[in-house]
């Protein structure tokens, strides 16, 4: 008994130590979390945009209209993530038959290149997603607010609904990015993407395994710099290690589970081979499939299931090899640590509601340490947004539409909607335009959305 409750207490420390070796930027002080895609304020504004209809496709719903409408978004990013972290440790921990299958479980689930590189990337919501996805498999008391909370990504809604069983939930957690999109399709919006976002990307390689052996330790990443330093010189092999190892206990994951496993993998190395470029250039919805490596995230709880499985020395093995592939994990995460907002080329622009048109603003900017962000100035009012994005001389995804237009003639503002143009030197006009309200609809599937967990609560019970 006494023994038993020593490796109990060991474990716990042990998940702790690793929950916090991953997520200890979040909670370091600051103002605001920037970097990359990452764009976290301390004050959001409730926009078009972020309802997801604005003028670029809805990626980024309804994870920034829950921002918005909470008093303290920062605050609010830093408990998801590191509880969704503690989520993943304790699934793991429920999954573990043994105490050396807890110890895997817990470490496959936790500590992964999936999760890091994303973090890297500034995707935050679909690292948090991945560390709750274990648990929504298992079904188990919580699950439905972790559905709800993968919810706040597109990929992490997929990923949710397909390891659920709960269909009515599943469809009301999608609702608003999904309608969102057919909106904006049936009006003309573009739900596709190009074959030079196909292939920009796609999984890559990494030192000595090659992409297919990066994939197979789940990393892969398409950004060569969200990835630890440690994998780019040959740490990466320990993933494959893994792979070997937990495929010793595959007859003890559910046939479910390898299904979506085998379905993520499939999915990136069909993007790894170019094969679903024509879906992507030409299927509506089908730009969802552009970064394919973000499905791997489906093969998370098939690990996690596989190492918990595992007996003595096989799990001693795979807990060790997932460790050690991603050895400086908690140095690559200090980018993530927050930063004062007076870092951040905020816009101090009275917009009162208005449209904003910006000449000549780039779609991404920098911090005052040169770090790399997305502008601030969507997530704070109303924007006429590019979108564009060119890799060198090479245009990866054009400008939108009604970008398009008002760079070529300003003077189309006000019949455009737009009521506030700003110039590079500060100045900004009034163009008499009348300010454009929230749209109904998207209100309304996010107040759906808010709700949809009692929603099941409530199907539930009456069942």
């Amino acid at each position: 008994m006494a023994k038993g409750r020593l490796l109990s207490w060991l474990l716990f420390a042990y998940a702790a130590a690793l929950v916090l070796g991953v997520t200890w930027p979040f909670l370091a002080p600051g103002e605001a979390l920037a970097y990359r895609d990452m764009l976290v304020l301390p004050d959001m504004a409730l926009t078009r945009a972020a309802l997801g209809f604005g003028d670029l496709p809805a990626r980024n719903v309804p994870q920034d209209a829950l921002l918005a409408v909470l008093p303290f978004p920062v605050a609010a990013v830093r408990a998801l993530v590191v509880g969704a972290a503690a989520a993943a440790a304790w699934a793991g921990w429920r999954i573990g038959r043994n105490g050396w299958g807890r110890f895997a479980a817990i470490t496959v689930a936790v500590w992964n290149p999936f999760v890091v590189e994303r973090l890297l990337q500034g995707q935050w919501s679909v690292a948090v997603a991945a560390w709750l996805l274990p648990l929504v498999a298992l079904g188990a008391r919580g699950s439905i607010a972790a559905q709800w909370v993968c919810s706040l990504t597109p990929t992490g809604a997929i990923a949710a609904a397909l390891h659920s069983r709960r269909w009515l939930f599943s469809a009301l957690t999608c609702v608003p990015w999904v309608v969102a999109g057919a909106v904006a399709a049936f009006g003309g919006g573009q739900g596709t993407s190009s074959a030079q976002a196909a292939a920009m990307f796609a999984p890559r390689a990494e030192a000595g395994v090659g992409t297919l052996g990066a994939l197979l330790g789940l990393g892969g990443i398409w950004n060569a710099h969200a990835v630890p330093a440690s994998r780019a010189s040959g740490f990466a092999v320990f993933g494959v290690l893994l792979f070997v190892v937990l495929c010793l206990a595959w007859r003890r994951v559910p046939r479910r589970l390898l299904a979506l496993a085998g379905l993520g993998f499939a999915l990136a190395l069909a993007s790894w081979a170019g094969l679903l470029t024509p879906v992507i250039q030409h299927v509506p919805g089908g730009g969802l499939l552009r970064d394919a490596h973000k499905l791997l995230i489906l093969a998370i709880p098939a690990y996690v299931t596989a190492a918990g499985n595992l007996p003595g020395l096989r799990a001693q093995l795979a807990g060790s090899f997932a460790l050690l592939q991603l050895l400086d994990a908690p140095f690559a995460l200090s980018a993530l640590t927050p930063v004062p907002a007076s870092s951040l080329p905020i816009p101090n622009v009275d917009d009162q509601g208005h449209d904003v048109f910006f000449v000549d603003r780039p779609t991404l900017t920098r911090r005052a340490d040169g770090a790399i962000i997305v502008d601030p100035a969507p997530k704070i009012m109303n924007v006429v947004e590019s979108g564009a994005l060119r890799v060198g001389d090479v245009e990866v995804d054009p400008p939108s539409p009604r970008w398009s237009a008002l760079n070529a003639d300003v003077g189309l503002a006000a019949s455009m909607g737009v009521g506030v143009v700003v110039y590079p030197d500060g100045r900004s006009v009034n163009t008499g335009a009348a300010p454009v309200g929230l749209p109904p609809l998207g209100l309304g599937l996010f107040g759906l959305w808010c709700v949809s967990p009692l929603i099941a609560v409530l199907t539930r019970r009456i069942r």
